[in-house]
Parts: structure tokens; C-alpha cells; sequence
């Protein structure tokens, strides 16, 4: 950010830094082992007087010379040069902290040079004894050097104490410094002994060329033990997030944490065959893949330490990009354009915005990122739309540690990711096509309070069951609308009928076989691990049927309904007639009408891409669902895309539990409410109600509006009951205490409701749910007993819920208030009057069952009490629509 950097769009700094560092640091550990192993071969040979032996020493020294001086130096200076150009900032910190620690390594690699260049020179020209001693000054020099950059390089995975002193001697003996020393010196006593064979393969002699190779294994398998233990004594000393970066959730990882394995069981493997007499040829094609392997081996390892150390080039220190995290904050506020030294666009305006977000592109990505080659941005971002890339840059460095924050304002966030997709990848930004919501005829059941007997309330026990309808993909939320029911005797004092009636009900015109629509019956077995008979649902239950008595009420449970009509129009609010008859005449005895609330209008594609899948109006589409399951298996390590492209689809809750589907999950796994909400509420945090819209169907200009009820009406939000979505995730993730995918999600997420996080309640979703009384106090109007939110006010089980609760008398509060998220006078965009049929039916206005002095809808007398719960009576502000 302070510096200028070098870009190169096309391939990347990091590959060239990549490149150059590979095969430096390989020769930079041969120059180190390869010290002692000549002065040990060299006083081997006269030892036992083997000048064949001597002779061999005396050409690998030139081979060595050449490699580790000329090549190695060259390499070394170009190391300095890549990353001073590439990463400038961290150059300095690296220059500025250990300048002392530098000027000493050049002295021992001044020593270094000199003592190889006398060693080589003056082979077979002075005394034998004198020979061995500069033998031993060029390896302690060569070793004294690696002992100091080892303290460099180990600082900026480990830099431990210095965080907080700043002191020199706590930067160069960190945490790292140890086991990093140890495993650098065995790795170069390894790479020693395969490089030996290079010249080895060469000799025309076949029993002395056996010889040396049985004697170069020695130098490769005796460090193994060493290299074992510290190795893994280095992954106990780097930090427990950088730990979990590098094995578990770095996709990354993978590929060069098996590189370093198969790599390590090729050296070591195939090295076995340098104790045997082969034929020359086979020895000179085993020494050929050895050097290669070794250069892979390192490549592993240097990447798995780079990706440890993510997201920054120096620990907790400086982010790759060069920005400083204690800067981040001021950034932020100031807007990084205008902090930026380097920066030719100080200010975003709605002329510059393509500019202005290459602009940060070129100094906040491209230190890590190519435009198309390696580690290219294209195929990271062209899975999700301009929202979705704004939501990826707002989870920056919370879910995904090992990519720093961003840093910016949110309007240099929206030039950013502007420019990514609409100059970079080249697509038009997504708009909703406009929709009008079709208007269906009501036709409201008679009913006569003087002459009829019975009263049949009947309510949908969600207020909107949603679907995810791309079952050959995946299905969480399966078609599966459920019918509650409750039959009242009118009277002085009404009885409720439970076993002396049936209830059947029947779908409206247009809205029945939804097996011809859908994909549910086909991936059944699939997904649920049965094959249902078309038409039926998870229960059995199809569009015409009967209801099951439950105790107090009756239910038809799970009917698999769908928006989709057979004239290819969508609604999402189907309706139904309900008729109750005399369970031993079969008279009629009421018949009333409630809609099914359903849609598939989910909002994944806002920011996962895809269009609508059912006539451009709703339905999650394949490239939707494709790129959702890519992410799931890039980040989880599962393959639920081939999976699903194989025919084989799966439920989510298979894995994840949730009480909505009855599903246990798996032990170790969250449940699904949890991991959906704890993941996302890192990318969409600072949002209030549209959080919940680009997901839910719950958009007022969408095509369902299913919050729609009278608390909507009354400019309530989603939020006022459940919290925002940072709150709503934390109280599903505090219910998941043990696993660790919940700390890591809850890790970045803060309370907007409450101070401290530590005082949210643990909550299990569908059971534990904001109650009512948190706001109408005593039953009062919400104006008299309004706490602000009614989040972490849970309610206090499964009994309790609004949408099970039941008087003294067995009446259920929903009876007469209407369905969840549309309680009466709920307002329709598919016929305003279409949630409140039977309050139209029994009392000619949309309110509450009874409102408005209308208790004798159920009681054939005046009632002067509160019957069902207090302050029942009628307030002036218990306005019912009345439409």
C-alpha cells in the first residue's frame, strides 16, 4: 500500500516468487549438507588411504562449486530483487527489524565463498589435514548462515513475543526458530546425499559408483527420524488458526500437502534402490527422478508454510497485500483510496467507478492474485454475481482466514466489485425481471351465526413453507405444507370436536398434480431413502384427503403442494376447502377455506448466479445449484456435485440435523439452521431485514411477500423478532457449543441487538423461538409492553411455541390469531383478503377470531369475561380490516 508495486496480470509476482524460491532454497540446503558431506567423504577417503574415493570428492566439489555458488548466488540475489518488487512492505519489515541479522549472514556467506572457492582451488595442493580444515570452515559458515535466516524465515510464521515487544532477540528466537532449524538441517543432509549420486551416476567404475550410492543413502535415510519428529514439532509450535488453515479448511492445502507426501514416498522409496547393483542406465534414470523429486518435496513444503502463514506475509504482522492490520480500521473510515500513497483515484464517484475498482484491485489483489494465470481471479469469482462478490469481499478474512479483510469504505467495496464482474468477467449486472402478481377470485364460505352450529378454523402451521426445488441437485426443504385444524360445537359454551368428526379437504382448480411439475418423486429414493408414490407426500398425504385427529386438533401433515399451476401461472398461496362431517351420519356440518402458503423463490441465485428455473419467476436453477454445491465441496471436502451429476442427490439434513425434516444428522457436523445462518451472516453482516430477503421470499416487491401478516403491517421487520442476522446466528451457533465449525463461524460475528456475545441464549431452531409475551406483556398490545426486540427471548420448549400454545379450554392461540408471519389481517399481494377467509367467513372483518365484540362466532351468548387469555377485551387500536 505504501509502496509501488510490480503487476503482472497475466502470471502473477507469486509465481515468479514461487519459481525463483524453489529452486534457491533447494540449492541454498544442498550448499549447507553438501558442505559436510564432502569434508566427511573427503576424510573418509584418507582415512582409509581410498584415493578413488578422494578423486570422486575432488569432482563433486566442482559440480557443487558451480551449482551452489554461481547458481545459488544468482538465485539468492534474485529472490531479493522478486520480492522487493512484488511485495515491497514486507521486504521492508523483514530489512528494517533484522538489518543486523542480514549484514551478519553476508559476512558468513562472504566467509562461505571464500572458504568453497579455497576448498575447490587448492584440492590435492596443500596438506591433506589443512584441506579438511577448510573443509569444516565453509560447512560451520554455510550452517552459521542458514542458522540466520532460519530466524528470519521461522519470524514470520512464529513471530511470538516480538507482537508485542518489538525486541530483535524475541523476533530471532521465536517459537518456530527450533524445530524449523532442525528440520532445515536435516532436509539439507538429505538433499546432500542426492545430490551425490549426480556425480556418482557418472563414474565409469561400476564398484565404486554401487559404493557411493549405498554411502549417499546413509546421508538420506539417517536424517528421516529427525526430519519425522521436527516436522512435527513445527506443527505444534505455528498458531492453532494457522494450524486449521493449513489442514483443514484451505482448499489449497490439499494439493501440496500430497505433494509433500507422495513426493516424501518417492524420495525415500525409490531411493531404496540406490543400495542395490543396477545396470547404469537404470541408476542414472533413478538419480534423474530423485533431484526432481526433491525439488517437488521442497515445492510442498515451502507452499504448506506459505499457506500456513495466510493470510499474511508476516504473521499477525502485515497482510499479504501490505496492509498492516492495525491500519485496517483507519482505512475503513478514511477510505483506502485516499490512504493509499500510490493510488491515482483518491474518491469513488459514479463516473470512476470501473476505474476507481481496478484501481484497488491493482493494490489490494495482485500481490496474490493473477487476472488469468496462476491463482487467476476469473475462476474465483465467475460463479457469483455483483452481489455475491460484494458478499465474498465482506467475508474476507472471517470464514476464510487465510484471505486478509478487506479494507475500504462500502462504496470502494461495491467499485471493487463492480469492476470484478461487470469489466473483468463482462456481464451485465442481474435484474429481477418486473413481476405482477396475479389476482385470484375469493369466494368467501357462507355462514349464518343464527343457524349454523359449528365453526371450522383451519391455519397453515408456518405461514409459508418454502422449497428448495432442484431436487436432481439437492433438497433441504422438500414440498411439505401442513394443515392444522380445530372444530368447534357452537353454544353458551362451545365444545371442541375431536372424535365424532372427520375433515377432508380438497386443493383448488389448477394447483393439483404437482407430480407433473416437479422433480420430488423422481430423487426420492435418492434423498429421503424411499420411493413415494406420486402424488403423496412425506406423510402420505396427497392433494385431496382426509386429516388425522392430534389430540386437540386435527392435521394433515407434509402435503406436497407447489406454486406452480397447470396453466403455467405461479401462486404461492393455493387454496383449499376444508369440509367437517359427522363422523357417524356423514352430514356436512361446516366447510371453510385457508390457503397452503408455498414458494420456491429462494433467493440463492442473488448471489450464486443462475436465473429463475420456472418461467423466469421463481425455482433455484441448475447453474444456481451447481455453483452452490461447487462451493460446498471446494470449502467441506465433498463431492456433492459429481454426486449429484452421477444421479445420486442428497438431502442436506442427511448430514446436518434439523428438527423441521425430524433429521439426528451427524454428531460432529452443525445443524443445518446453523451452519446455513452462522456461514452467511459473515458475508451479509451490517444489514438489517434485506439480510433476510435475499434469501427468504420475504421481499414486500418479490414474488411471494410471505411475511405479510399484521405485524408487517404495523412496520414491524424480521428483525424485531429474530434479531439481525449477526444475532440470529449466534444464538443457533451458541446451541452448538463442541463443534468447531461453530467457534470458527462465531468467531468474526458480533451482536447488533446486544453488547455481549457471551449473553446470547443457546437456541435449537424450530424449537426455541422468540415468544410472544417478550412484547405483548400480560397479553397486552405490543404499544404497552414493546421491549425493543424480542431476540434471546426464547421461548421455553416445543410446547410453547406460538404455533402450539393452547388455553385452559384447549383452544390453540393460532386458531384465532391466523398463521405465523400472517396473522389476521394479513394483506395479500395475490388478493388482499386471501389469508383472512375464515375471519371474513365468521365475522365479516379480517381481525383476530372474536375481535371487535365477536365472541359469539364460537359462544351464542355475550361474553363480558376474558375467556381464552387476559385483557382479551377490545382496544381502540385493535383496528381489523375490514375489506
Amino acid at each position: 500500500m505504501n509502496y509501488p508495486i510490480w503487476h503482472l496480470p497475466a502470471s502473477g509476482g507469486g509465481l515468479l516468487i514461487a519459481i525463483i524460491a524453489i529452486l534457491h532454497v533447494v540449492i541454498s540446503h544442498l550448499a549447507v549438507g553438501g558442505g559436510l558431506f564432502l569434508v566427511l567423504t573427503e576424510r573418509k577417503a584418507l582415512k582409509t588411504n581410498d584415493q578413488a574415493l578422494l578423486n570422486y570428492v575432488q569432482s563433486h566439489t566442482w559440480f557443487f562449486l558451480l551449482l551452489t555458488m554461481v547458481f545459488g548466488g544468482v538465485s539468492g540475489v534474485g529472490i531479493w530483487f522478486i520480492i522487493a518488487l512484488v511485495g515491497p512492505g514486507g521486504t521492508s519489515v523483514l530489512i528494517h527489524n533484522f538489518v543486523f541479522a542480514w549484514a551478519i549472514e553476508w559476512v558468513f556467506f562472504i566467509a562461505e565463498i571464500v572458504a568453497l572457492l579455497i576448498y575447490h582451488y587448492r584440492f590435492g595442493k596443500m596438506k591433506s589435514e589443512d584441506h579438511v580444515k577448510i573443509g569444516w570452515l565453509y560447512f560451520i559458515f554455510a550452517w552459521l548462515s542458514l542458522f540466520v535466516i532460519n530466524g528470519i524465515l521461522a519470524f514470520m510464521l512464529t513471530p511470538g513475543k516480538w507482537i508485542e515487544t518489538g525486541n530483535f532477540w524475541n523476533g530471532f528466537f521465536n517459537p518456530g526458530f527450533i524445530p524449523s532449524l532442525l528440520f532445515r538441517t536435516s532436509i539439507a543432509f538429505v538433499f546432500a546425499g542426492v545430490f551425490g549420486l549426480i556425480t556418482a551416476v557418472f563414474l565409469k567404475d561400476s564398484e565404486l559408483r554401487n559404493r557411493i550410492f549405498r554411502y549417499c543413502a546413509k546421508w538420506m535415510y539417517y536424517p528421516l527420524l529427525v526430519l519425522f519428529i521436527t516436522g512435527i514439532y513445527y506443527t505444534k509450535v505455528i498458531a492453532p488458526e494457522a494450524f486449521e488453515n493449513l489442514f483443514h479448511f484451505n482448499p489449497e492445502s490439499k494439493f501440496f500437502i500430497n505433494a509433500l507426501i507422495l513426493s516424501s514416498f518417492g524420495l525415500f522409496g525409490l531411493g531404496l534402490f540406490t543400495l542395490f547393483r543396477l545396470p547404469s542406465s537404470i541408476q542414472k534414470l533413478v538419480t534423474f527422478f530423485l533431484v526432481i523429486i526433491s525439488f517437488t518435496w521442497m515445492g510442498g513444503f515451502e507452499y504448506m508454510r506459505e499457506i500456513a502463514r495466510k493470510p499474511y506475509v508476516i504473521y499477525e504482522t502485515m497482510y499479504s497485500n501490505g496492509i498492516s492490520p492495525a491500519d485496517v480500521e483507519i482505512i475503513n473510515e478514511n477510505g483506502f483510496l485516499k490512504v493509499a500513497k500510490w493510488a491515482e483515484i483518491d474518491e469513488v464517484t459514479e463516473e470512476n467507478q470501473l476505474e476507481a475498482g481496478r484501481e484497488i484491485f491493482r493494490l489490494q489483489c495482485m500481490s496474490c492474485h493473477s487476472i488469468s494465470g496462476r491463482n487467476a481471479i476469473k475462476p474465483l469469482i465467475n460463479n457469483f454475481t455483483k452481489r455475491g462478490i460484494e458478499a465474498q469481499l465482506t467475508g474476507m478474512g472471517k470464514v476464510n482466514t487465510y484471505m486478509p479483510p478487506f479494507a475500504g469504505t462500502e462504496i470502494e467495496k461495491k467499485a471493487l466489485a463492480a469492476y470484478l464482474y461487470e469489466d473483468l468477467l463482462g456481464k451485465e449486472t442481474m435484474v429481477n425481471p418486473d413481476y405482477l402478481a396475479e389476482q385470484y377470485p375469493l369466494e368467501v364460505p357462507a355462514f349464518n351465526s343464527a343457524d349454523d352450529d359449528y365453526v371450522l378454523l383451519v391455519w397453515n402451521d408456518l405461514g409459508m413453507h418454502c422449497i428448495s426445488d432442484n431436487e436432481k441437485y439437492f433438497t433441504f426443504l422438500p414440498p411439505a405444507n401442513t394443515f392444522n385444524a380445530q372444530l368447534f360445537k357452537r353454544g353458551d359454551k362451545p365444545e371442541l370436536v375431536t372424535n365424532d368428526a372427520i375433515i377432508t379437504y380438497e386443493i383448488e382448480s389448477g394447483n393439483e398434480n404437482p407430480e407433473e411439475r416437479s422433480m420430488f418423486w423422481k430423487y426420492s429414493k435418492a434423498t429421503f431413502g424411499v420411493d413415494i408414490p406420486l402424488g403423496k407426500g412425506l406423510k402420505g398425504k396427497s392433494m385431496n384427503d382426509s386429516m388425522d385427529l392430534h389430540g386437540n386438533h386435527f392435521a394433515a401433515e407434509l402435503i406436497p403442494v407447489l406454486p406452480y399451476r397447470s396453466d403455467q401461472k405461479f401462486n404461492p398461496y393455493p387454496m383449499f376447502t376444508f369440509k367437517a362431517f359427522d363422523k357417524s351420519t356423514g352430514r356436512l356440518l361446516v366447510e371453510t377455506k385457508a390457503v397452503a402458503p408455498v414458494s420456491t423463490e429462494m433467493g440463492c441465485r442473488n448471489c450464486h448466479g443462475g436465473g429463475w428455473a420456472w418461467n423466469n419467476i421463481s425455482g433455484v436453477a441448475d447453474e444456481t445449484a451447481e455453483n452452490i454445491l461447487a462451493a460446498h465441496d471446494k470449502y467441506n471436502n465433498t463431492t456433492l456435485l459429481a454426486d449429484a451429476k452421477a444421479g445420486n442427490p442428497k438431502l442436506c439434513q442427511s448430514c446436518h440435523a434439523d428438527p423441521a425434516v425430524g433429521a439426528p444428522g451427524k454428531p460432529d457436523v452443525l445443524n443445518f439452521s446453523a451452519a446455513v445462518h452462522g456461514f452467511h451472516a459473515n458475508y451479509m453482516s451490517d444489514m438489517y431485514e434485506e439480510a433476510c430477503n435475499l434469501c427468504h421470499p420475504s421481499h414486500p416487491e418479490g414474488n411471494t411477500t410471505c411475511y405479510r401478516g399484521r405485524h408487517y403491517n404495523s412496520g414491524l421487520t424480521c428483525t424485531d423478532c429474530h434479531g439481525r442476522i449477526e444475532d440470529h446466528a449466534l444464538g443457533l451457533l451458541a446451541g452448538q457449543t463442541g463443534k468447531p465449525s461453530a467457534d470458527r463461524l462465531s468467531a468474526s460475528l458480533e451482536p447488533k441487538w446486544l453488547s455481549d456475545k457471551s449473553t446470547i441464549i443457546p437456541r435449537t431452531p424450530w424449537i426455541h423461538e422468540p415468544d410472544c409475551k417478550s412484547c405483548h406483556t400480560n397479553f397486552n398490545m405490543m404499544e404497552d409492553g414493546f421491549s425493543g426486540s424480542a431476540f434471546n427471548l426464547w421461548v421455553e420448549g416445543f410446547s410453547e411455541l406460538y404455533r402450539n400454545r393452547t388455553d385452559e379450554q384447549g383452544v390453540m392461540c393460532i386458531s384465532c390469531h391466523g398463521s405465523t408471519h400472517a396473522v389476521y389481517g394479513a394483506e395479500n399481494k395475490y388478493g388482499k383478503q386471501r389469508d383472512n377467509m375464515q375471519p371474513l367467513q365468521y365475522q365479516g372483518m379480517a381481525g383476530t377470531i372474536g375481535t371487535h365484540d365477536n365472541c359469539q362466532v364460537c359462544h351464542k351468548k355475550k361474553m363480558n369475561t376474558n375467556g381464552h387469555h387476559r385483557n382479551q377485551v377490545l382496544r381502540e387500536y385493535d383496528v381489523a380490516i375490514v375489506e
